[in-house]
């Protein structure tokens, strides 16, 4: 029997699985696709956009430097692009970025922003899932799950497995979701949205880059023959007709106001914003993480990004479930920390939809966030709901740096707080060298820092999040609160 199943080999699961792995967790990851390669998950159409909470995930365990190098990046690259995302549509000019309001943010190897495939993504999270000791079989999709007191059984096509727990990361259309009974939620779409690869005679009749129209929206992305496009039709074409060239062309021309003429169809499917989410990330020993647990358009590249964010919050406190060690109530708290981050997801993609809406009201409206976003303080805003670094955990401590993703704090002696998250561990930064060595399992470390940021010492949870700083006389509550019992 395995400790954890993870239904899904995409970014989402493979992460969650390499967290589980390092914890010393035995773990099977089964995914329904046979194959490793598609031209869905390479250039252009498997192009992502990789965050700054994201890339510091990966750096705090060692993955970023074999993350740049396959995705073919110069570490030594200057800083992020001039361009640090878009809102509905309207691009942001890192121009007007005031890095100053992201008062507990310190440099760090990582960049703060990644364009790659998921391909690239993948191979990485599963080349490093494997040296862990990580199973991984293929096209094996789920088609029934039995839950018992201490396990669960998960059927994939004729075989059986059997885990302590099983977590589904099997994306949007989650089988796991719907065997497992999680209550589905949300609203219903706005538009059918389209990607496709194709050969076009006139493109230069096409601007590049996001266009928003009186009818809706295209975008002419940096490849050529790659396109985007929006139209208002309430989702009434996705998945219900076939994409053929003729119907393609016939929106391109109506979203671009132009007589475009497609002569091939390479690659095209369909998509809508349609944005649900499940009531809870946990029914019994079934938990869900990604797109299985919320799904919204792809505006903005949110979806990604917010599932990585739930494979690092989740994997630390699983596995230390699976352990026995767990302070009471510790995984329930995966739910409640990540639920209203996964909810705010939907809500910003939402707002976006609306704002791109056809007629005089949404037109007003993106008057308006245009001026908005033309200000430092708009910049700035989007930027940081986009970047991650306005994710805050309530953790019932009025310090502002409470609940954050930790800076990357550099010691003096070269030691960085990346180099220490390596393993998996919690650590205890010690700038003052006063508190010694502490009875928990945590990584202790003393030592001044290049930039303490004022503070005395610094308590950060395996999935890189602050939960404590200040009072040394408080630090035992904090600790038993994360880490359970102390070690003698």
């Amino acid at each position: 029997m395995y400790d954890v199943v993870i239904a899904g080999a995409g970014p989402v699961g493979l992460f969650l699985a390499c967290e589980l792995g390092l914890a010393g967790c035995s773990v099977l990851v089964i995914e329904r696709d046979p194959e490793t390669s598609s031209p869905w998950r390479v250039e252009p159409l498997g192009l992502r956009g990789l965050t700054a909470a994201s890339l510091q995930s990966f750096y705090r365990r060692g993955l970023i430097e074999p993350l740049l190098a396959a995705a073919g990046v110069d570490p030594g690259e200057p800083g992020p692009p001039r361009m640090v995302g878009h809102f509905a549509g309207m691009m942001l000019d890192a121009a007007n970025l005031d890095l100053t309001a992201f008062s507990f943010r310190l440099p760090s190897p990582a960049p703060e922003l990644l364009m790659t495939s998921l391909d690239v993504i993948e191979s990485v999270l599963a080349e490093r899932a494997t040296k862990l000791g990580v199973e991984i079989k293929r096209g094996t999709p789920v088609t029934g799950i039995t839950q018992y007191d201490e396990s669960v059984v998960v059927r994939a096509g004729e075989d059986e497995y059997a885990g302590h727990w099983l977590v589904g990361c099997d994306g949007g259309r989650s089988a796991v979701r719907g065997l497992a009974g999680f209550e589905f939620v949300g609203t219903e779409p706005a538009f059918t949205g389209y990607t496709m690869l194709v050969d076009i005679v006139d493109p230069q009749k096409l601007k590049p880059g996001f266009n928003l129209t009186p009818t809706g929206m295209y975008i002419r992305m940096a490849t050529e023959g790659h396109f985007s496009m929006l139209d208002f039709d309430g989702g009434a074409f996705d998945r219900s007709q076939e994409l053929t060239r003729e119907h393609l062309q016939e929106v391109l021309r109506r979203m671009s106001g132009t007589d475009v003429t497609i002569t091939g169809v390479h690659l095209a499917s369909s998509f809508t914003d349609r944005s649900m989410q499940t009531t809870s990330y946990r029914n019994g020993r079934v938990l869900l993480a990604g797109d299985a647990a919320h799904i919204h358009s792809p505006l903005g590249g949110q979806g990604l990004n917010t599932g990585l964010g739930d494979a690092i919050n989740l994997g630390w406190k699983l596995a230390a479930t699976v352990r026995r060690d767990a302070p009471d109530g510790l995984l329930d708290t995966y739910t409640s920390e990540r639920h209203p981050i996964g909810a705010a997801v939907l809500d910003w993609t939402r707002a976006q939809v609306d704002v791109m809406r056809p007629g005089p009201q949404a037109e007003a409206v993106r008057g308006l966030m245009r001026d908005l976003l033309d200000t430092r303080d708009g910049t700035t805003y989007v930027a940081g709901k986009l970047s991650g670094y306005w994710v805050r955990y309530d953790l019932d401590d009025e310090h502002p740096l409470v609940g954050r993703l930790a800076p990357d704090f550099a010691l003096e002696d070269g030691t960085r707080l990346g180099d220490l998250t390596q393993d998996g561990r919690g650590v205890l930064l010690d700038f003052t060298g006063t508190m010694q060595e502490q009875p928990w399992d945590l990584r202790y470390v003393a030592g001044r820092a290049g930039d303490d940021l004022g503070l005395d010492a610094v308590l950060i949870r395996p999935d890189g999040v602050v939960a404590w700083t200040g009072d040394p006389a408080s630090f035992d509550a904090a600790a038993a609160r994360w880490f359970g019992t102390a070690h003698a």
